[in-house]
């Protein structure tokens, strides 16, 4: 892709080719809860160029990504509960309940995280925080295997 921008302010014209890469792939299903898939991701994509961006998005609307504490192993258990009580399952006035009563929750706590994250890449790595790590957020009991669309753009 080529990418033509023109400042009008200093009359400059800047030229910039992009080169983009897509990859689909599925999550190993997992239990409801907070997971640390990182490396899991990694080993989807191919090596990451010297200079670009990751962006990740989850096919779905029961479930989210999230970046979050890598080292801590409350810290999942604890987002976990925190969810847990901030949007509880089979609420009486829900309307959407054909699908279970882990159902309805589940989009909420989605559409409260988000299904996509833009992660910056220098060096060849992802550059995040040294306790910083890549989280599937599953909020069904039985969510199953999970869809991701990787784009690394360069």
């Amino acid at each position: 892709m080529l990418i033509i921008i023109i400042c009008y302010f200093c009359q400059v014209k800047l030229t910039f080719k992009t080169m983009a890469f897509q990859t689909e792939f599925s999550l190993r299903p997992q239990k409801r809860g907070f997971h640390l898939i990182t490396d899991e991701i990694l080993s989807h994509l191919p090596d990451l160029p010297k200079c670009g961006i990751l962006n990740l998005f989850m096919k779905h609307t029961s479930a989210a990504l999230t970046i979050n504490e890598n080292a801590d192993p409350d810290v999942p258990s604890d987002l976990k509960q925190i969810f847990n009580r901030l949007v509880k399952d089979g609420e009486t006035y829900y309307n959407h309940v054909l699908e279970g009563d882990d159902d309805m929750s589940a989009h909420a706590k989605s559409s409260i995280i988000g299904v996509s994250l833009t992660i910056p890449i220098t060096n060849g790595r992802l550059n995040m925080g040294v306790w910083q790590g890549i989280y599937l957020c599953e909020f069904r009991t039985h969510g199953g295997s999970r869809k991701i669309v990787a784009t690394i753009i360069e």
